[in-house]
């Protein structure tokens, strides 16, 4: 089955954001905990090291990249089981994420943020964060993984697309 692009995106005072969600049948706790032990991180996007809460920073080993490079991140808010702001800066640019975790009737709503200077390289990094949310679930469920040949370059032309609706509104 080939996965369908969800994200959007969206004009903020800062600059515009780049919004996915996600819906789990989980309890939140279980969520966050997929989020943010290392453990668990390990299995969807890579394990990290160092110490953990706002203001600290951590190396994250990207174990689904070539090469698993590692990646320091500063936590710029901690706030669980509902809140977590991360950023780092790389040969890519400067990354500012954030995921709000919300619990209804049994199921965790995620809502991940990318909070973007432009929209220039959204038609990259959008296909990209689809496809580890992808991973995410798939790890949060005891799924297989996804495969990200079938989520890049095939969703690229969305995402291009969100940006320059953007750009003329």
């Amino acid at each position: 089955m080939t996965p369908k692009p969800t994200g959007s995106l969206s004009s903020t005072s800062t600059g515009p954001d780049l919004v996915l969600t996600r819906t789990f049948r989980a309890p939140v706790g279980d969520v966050w905990d997929s989020l943010t032990e290392s453990e668990r991180t390990s299995r969807w996007f890579g394990p990290w090291a160092g110490t953990p809460g706002a203001g600290q920073s951590i190396s994250v080993t990207m174990t689904a990249e070539d090469g698993d490079p590692e990646m320091p991140m500063r936590i710029e808010a901690c706030e669980p089981p509902h809140h977590l702001a991360v950023s780092a800066v790389d040969e890519y640019g400067t990354w500012n994420l954030e995921v709000h975790l919300t619990e209804r009737d049994g199921s965790t709503e995620m809502r991940f943020v990318q909070h973007l200077t432009d929209t220039a390289t959204v038609g990259d990094t959008g296909p990209g964060w689809e496809y580890y949310l992808d991973r995410f679930t798939a790890a949060l469920g005891d799924g297989p993984m996804p495969d990200f040949d079938d989520y890049y370059p095939s969703m690229k032309g969305y995402y291009v697309a969100l940006a320059e609706e953007l750009g003329a509104a």
